[in-house]
């Protein structure tokens, strides 16, 4: 059978922001997707990120900073805990789906660092894997589609149902959702082996990254766009 009817570990984060290398996660959640579609387990993490949770962050995900202050759990204790579900999850050989997991992936490593626990690489030897991204896959399989590529805008366009968008559980099973959809429409991506798609997806995310890089210095000569995927690595 495909992968695209085995098990899948959806993984979300809401955050404080946009910047892996200064902003703190709020919430977290690791979801397994059945291969019915249904979830299998859930674990759920609010955090208090020890920052205030600025306006525009809560506007989006509803968590604020009074909220996540008097309910979220210590940032240091949940990061563990995150992470070394994670690397169970991933042991276990369950493909991993995060969307644009280049920012999820490499904002918890970052997190690990600054709260002192060990980071996902190293508790598994290696980079984490096999990952599997809706936004690089999407991008690879349809390239010249127009319109946006949001979480949002694929469940959409693959008809997978997403309710109460930007909380992480309901994030975390559509991107799974969607993954297995990308896997049942593209015939080349359904047909490869999770591990072979890791592949592919760091020489595809290389390029997405050097064409938008490409793209943006039309207007900022400076623009610099990360292309290692699925973790960014620190200082670059």
């Amino acid at each position: 059978m495909s992968w695209h009817g085995e098990p899948l570990t959806g993984f979300d984060l809401e955050t404080t922001g946009t910047d892996i290398e200064t902003d703190r996660i709020v919430s977290a959640a690791l979801v397994g997707l059945a291969p019915d579609g249904e979830p299998a387990f859930r674990r759920v993490w609010l955090i208090d990120p020890g920052v205030p949770i600025p306006a525009e962050a809560t506007g989006i995900h509803g968590i604020s900073t009074e909220h996540a202050r008097a309910h979220g759990a210590l940032a240091a204790t949940a990061i563990a805990e995150i992470t070394q579900a994670l690397a169970d999850s991933l042991a276990a050989g369950v493909p991993l789906v995060v969307m644009n997991a280049r920012y999820d992936l490499s904002l918890l490593d970052r997190e690990c660092r600054r709260h002192g626990v060990t980071p996902l690489s190293e508790r598994l030897g290696a980079e984490p894997a096999p990952v599997l991204d809706p936004l690089v896959l999407d991008k690879h399989a349809d390239r010249y589609r127009k319109g946006r590529r949001t979480l949002q805008a694929l469940c959409a366009h693959y008809g997978v149902p997403l309710e109460e968008a930007h909380e992480a559980a309901a994030d975390a099973v559509a991107a799974a959702r969607a993954a297995r959809r990308l896997g049942q429409r593209h015939r080349a991506l359904g047909a490869a082996t999770p591990a072979e798609l890791h592949t592919l997806q760091i020489r595809a995310a290389a390029e997405q990254a050097e064409s938008l890089q490409r793209y943006l210095r039309r207007t900022d000569p400076t623009a610099r766009i990360a292309s290692a995927w699925p973790l960014v690595p620190v200082g670059g």
